[in-house]
Protein backbone atom coordinates (compact mmCIF):
# COMPACT_ATOMS: atom_id res chain seq x y z
CA UNK A 1 0.00 0.00 0.00
CA UNK A 2 3.03 2.50 1.01
CA UNK A 3 4.68 1.29 -1.91
CA UNK A 4 2.33 1.57 -4.58
CA UNK A 5 0.85 4.79 -3.57
CA UNK A 6 4.45 6.60 -2.33
CA UNK A 7 2.92 8.06 0.51
CA UNK A 8 4.81 6.45 3.32
CA UNK A 9 2.19 7.81 6.13
CA UNK A 10 -0.34 5.29 5.05
CA UNK A 11 -1.75 3.46 7.09
CA UNK A 12 -5.07 1.24 7.96
CA UNK A 13 -7.52 3.44 10.54
CA UNK A 14 -10.60 1.98 12.13
CA UNK A 15 -13.85 1.28 11.02
CA UNK A 16 -16.13 2.35 13.82
CA UNK A 17 -16.92 5.52 12.44
CA UNK A 18 -19.78 7.45 10.45
CA UNK A 19 -18.82 6.97 6.49
CA UNK A 20 -21.17 8.36 3.48
CA UNK A 21 -21.12 8.46 0.06
CA UNK A 22 -22.30 11.45 -1.62
CA UNK A 23 -26.02 10.00 -3.91
CA UNK A 24 -24.91 11.21 -7.29
CA UNK A 25 -27.03 14.16 -8.41
CA UNK A 26 -28.83 14.59 -5.52
CA UNK A 27 -26.58 15.76 -2.95
CA UNK A 28 -27.47 13.63 -0.54
CA UNK A 29 -25.77 11.17 1.67
CA UNK A 30 -25.74 7.26 1.93
CA UNK A 31 -24.25 5.15 4.78
CA UNK A 32 -21.14 2.64 4.24
CA UNK A 33 -20.64 -0.07 6.35
CA UNK A 34 -16.80 -0.58 5.68
CA UNK A 35 -14.59 -3.28 6.53
CA UNK A 36 -11.50 -1.75 5.68
CA UNK A 37 -10.66 2.23 5.42
CA UNK A 38 -6.96 3.25 4.27
CA UNK A 39 -5.96 7.02 5.01
CA UNK A 40 -3.57 8.63 2.60
CA UNK A 41 -2.95 12.04 4.78
CA UNK A 42 -6.60 12.99 4.40
CA UNK A 43 -7.77 11.08 1.62
CA UNK A 44 -9.36 7.64 2.59
CA UNK A 45 -9.97 4.69 0.41
CA UNK A 46 -13.26 2.33 2.10
CA UNK A 47 -14.31 -0.79 0.98
CA UNK A 48 -17.47 -1.56 1.62
CA UNK A 49 -18.98 -4.36 -0.16
CA UNK A 50 -16.27 -5.15 -2.22
CA UNK A 51 -16.33 -2.09 -4.04
CA UNK A 52 -13.34 0.63 -3.01
CA UNK A 53 -14.47 4.51 -2.42
CA UNK A 54 -12.21 7.43 -2.57
CA UNK A 55 -12.98 9.85 0.09
CA UNK A 56 -12.14 12.56 2.92
CA UNK A 57 -11.05 12.14 6.29
CA UNK A 58 -13.35 14.73 7.88
CA UNK A 59 -12.17 17.14 11.26
CA UNK A 60 -14.35 14.75 13.29
CA UNK A 61 -13.00 11.65 11.92
CA UNK A 62 -16.07 10.65 9.59
CA UNK A 63 -15.02 10.09 6.49
CA UNK A 64 -17.20 11.76 3.03
CA UNK A 65 -16.75 9.72 -0.18
CA UNK A 66 -17.62 10.82 -3.53
CA UNK A 67 -16.36 8.61 -5.83
CA UNK A 68 -16.31 4.37 -6.52
CA UNK A 69 -13.25 3.08 -8.13
CA UNK A 70 -14.96 -0.82 -8.41
CA UNK A 71 -13.36 -3.65 -6.35
CA UNK A 72 -9.45 -3.03 -7.63
CA UNK A 73 -7.54 -1.72 -4.55
CA UNK A 74 -4.33 -1.10 -6.96
CA UNK A 75 -6.29 0.82 -9.48
CA UNK A 76 -7.73 3.13 -6.28
CA UNK A 77 -4.39 3.66 -4.70
CA UNK A 78 -3.34 4.92 -8.87
CA UNK A 79 -6.04 7.73 -8.62
CA UNK A 80 -5.22 9.16 -5.26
Amino acid sequence: MRALSGDRSAAPLSYDRDVVVEAAGSGAHEPLHPDVILAFHELCLVRDDGEWFMGQLDADGSVTCWASYGSDLAQAIRCL
